[in-house]
């Protein structure tokens, strides 16, 4: 089975299995991810937007603009790298995704890493950092590779602000970029080992 295949399935498991029904009603559709599925970097945020609501797209608002601006930086382009997020529904009104949402949806970004295989998942902001890194603040270790058991194989997670943050708080905008233009060499040492 190819990995578009088994994404397909996957898709179809979610709509099935009515993850998060409540979430379900009130979007406009199930976003899934997009990119690469032989990408060796995985972005996941927390959640989609009103734009990726209506387009099945994670990261094409404005913070996904920034995204891009940043990947550019880091010399990495968008259909190199896949990107998604925890809560593959848009939350009413743009509201945090709630525990029981990102728990429910667990399983499937479980999936999705398993179907993609990377050496490197970011995590874009705190909700789907503390899946990862349980009891981890992001404060104090933003940009910081850790290496994790991932199942039956170790994966390099690194914990980045959402690009969100630096457009509401601009002292945060080259903290991000410079978080970003590490990743290449973060990636280049998960290589070796």
């Amino acid at each position: 089975m190819t990995k578009q295949t088994e994404m397909a399935v996957l898709q179809e498991m979610i709509v099935a299995n009515e993850v998060c029904p409540e979430l379900r009603r009130s979007a406009t559709q199930l976003v899934m991810g997009a990119g690469s599925l032989d990408a060796k970097i995985v972005f996941i945020g927390e959640a989609p937007g009103k734009n990726e609501d209506e387009q099945g797209v994670p990261f094409v608002g404005v913070a996904g603009k920034f995204l891009n601006e940043m990947l550019t930086l880091a010399g990495m382009n968008r259909d190199e790298v896949y990107i998604t997020n925890i809560v593959k529904y848009r939350p009413p009104n743009n509201r945090d995704p709630l525990p029981n949402e990102k728990q429910a949806f667990w399983p499937y970004l479980i999936r999705q890493l398993q179907i993609i295989d990377p050496l490197l998942v970011v995590t874009l902001g705190r909700h789907s950092m503390e899946y990862f890194l349980p009891g981890k603040s992001i404060g104090q270790i933003h940009g910081q590779p850790k290496r994790i058991q991932f199942g039956d194989k170790k994966i390099v997670i690194v914990p980045l602000y959402h690009p969100a943050a630096a457009l509401y708080n601009g002292g945060m905008r080259q903290l991000l970029m410079d978080d970003f233009v590490s990743l290449p060499t973060i990636l280049d040492a998960a290589t070796r080992q």
